[in-house]
């Protein structure tokens, strides 16, 4: 039994999203946080900060490094964060002079914004790719059906008679808009030591921050831990995807339910009425946009960052931003399943 329904042992087949939620297990965390290590090493050995014989030890062993998670759960209760007994562990398998120079001139915050940002792209990047996929559904939707006729509807009232090809238009028109939204996303590295000044690398910070980015194929961008914008950038476009998806699932529903427009396959059973088929995607779809949009509040909630860093605010992040993302990506995938499983839609020559 778990707390998240997206993980749920029998829940999770509806609303779980493998692919996505692999992204925030915590061996995709740690591994990114071991990349961020990695790179800041060779970033500043490249500007003299750290001799190349340690960067490269350093490199070498987070490439093969396996924390005692255990370990980590039990000071994550005291220290609130996961980097000190992190990089506790990761100096002493560095060993030598070496291990003096791990995690140099960063602070915990720079190392769990940037794993954040690194699987943040990666994710992003299948989003973009399934909404590109529906896309190609509601095409052929539109292909087999376009010209058929559906009573339009205002306010839950008939209205006038317009073409399938009219309500698809309706469906499909964001969605081009946020997949190039997502491909246009700025995933910054975070860089700015204790409070944000770099004050350890002196002259040198801005170049090193630069080679960090360029390390890491994140964009470069001055410390942003107290200013988070950007989060709620990224939160508000999920929720702008399972919302207007979540609009196609109520349409859906609303022909389900009066039957002589659209014919389905695929539906689900009922325990007590063995011949319906349940719209269970498109209520789904329902489901989530609306999860998403409360999540929302609590992301904008979490921009109040006080001072140079907040952990009540950072904490919040990490309790929501991973469901919106995994329930973005569960909405593209059951509107792709939902398109697949339309067999009529409209009437020829209503």
């Amino acid at each position: 039994m778990t707390a998240s329904a997206f993980d749920h042992p029998y829940l999770s087949g509806l609303l779980g999203d493998e692919e996505i939620s692999a992204f925030f297990s915590a061996d995709a965390d740690i591994r990114a946080m071991l990349s961020f290590e990695a790179a800041l090493a060779k970033a500043e050995a490249r500007h003299g900060i750290v001799a190349k014989e340690a960067a490269a030890r350093i490199t070498e062993t987070c490439a093969t490094f396996q924390p005692d998670v255990l370990a980590l759960r039990h000071a994550v209760a005291s220290d609130g964060v996961v980097i000190p007994e992190l990089v506790r562990q990761l100096r002493k398998a560095v060993g030598g002079e070496a291990a003096e120079k791990v995690h140099y001139g960063a602070t915990s915050q720079d190392v769990i914004d940037t794993s954040l940002m690194l699987r943040l792209k990666a994710s992003c990047a299948i989003l973009s790719h399934r909404l590109s996929q529906l896309l190609g559904c509601f095409e052929n939707l539109g292909g087999d059906w376009g010209r058929h006729q559906l009573m339009g509807h205002t306010r839950m009232q008939a209205a006038i008679p317009i073409t399938v090809a009219d309500r698809i238009a309706a469906w499909s028109s964001p969605l081009a808009d946020y997949r190039d939204r997502l491909q246009e996303t700025s995933f910054p590295v975070q860089f700015g030591g204790a409070a944000g000044t770099l004050e350890k690398l002196g002259d040198k910070a801005g170049a090193v921050r630069t080679t960090l980015a360029e390390n890491l194929g994140l964009s470069d961008r001055p410390q942003w831990q107290s200013q988070r914008a950007i989060i709620a950038d990224i939160a508000h476009l999920l929720s702008l995807i399972s919302g207007s998806l979540g609009k196609f699932g109520q349409d859906i529903a609303l022909l389900a339910q009066a039957g002589d427009e659209i014919a389905l396959s695929g539906g689900g059973g009922s325990s007590a009425m063995p011949h319906k088929q349940n719209p269970v995607a498109a209520e789904t779809l329902v489901s989530l946009a609306r999860f998403n949009a409360v999540q929302l509040s609590g992301i904008h909630q979490s921009m109040v960052h006080e001072q140079e860093r907040s952990g009540a605010a950072w904490t919040l992040e990490w309790m929501i931003l991973p469901q919106m993302v995994i329930a973005c990506g569960d909405s593209i995938r059951l509107a792709s399943t939902l398109a697949g499983q339309i067999k009529r839609l409209g009437a020829a020559g209503a």
